[in-house]
């Protein structure tokens, strides 16, 4: 655990969070700034900064956040309509937490990836 890392703080249970699924491996929970009628964050337990690091770390627990993501899509009734995930990676991509954590957005129609 990273005591600096909002996320790990939320893992440890110090801050509170909303949370919607929960594995060994990975936590699950809403996202306080909704971009979408649903916006669920989905992060491994264990401290990673970002998802190239995780991916070289464990690519087991990178699995387990895919699956993670997949269960709260389905889960939250984004299937059938759709749901979009995004992981971001360092600060060029907007990336504001130091923790990999993948968004699920979905409950209506969310126009293009990129705006510029």
């Amino acid at each position: 655990m990273d005591t600096d890392c909002l996320f790990c703080r939320i893992v440890a249970g110090e801050i509170p969070a909303t949370v919607v699924h929960e594995t060994d491996t990975t936590l699950a929970f809403r996202d306080i700034q909704p971009k979408a009628p649903v916006h669920v964050l989905v992060i491994p337990k264990d401290h990673h900064p970002d998802i190239a690091a995780l991916a070289l770390a464990d690519p087991g627990v990178a699995a387990d956040v895919l699956a993670a993501a997949a269960t709260v899509a389905e889960a939250e009734g984004l299937r059938t309509d759709g749901f979009r995930l995004i992981v971001n990676n360092g600060s060029h991509a907007g990336q504001e937490v130091a923790h990999v954590h993948a968004h699920v957005l979905g409950g209506a129609p969310l126009g293009p990836m990129v705006c510029r």
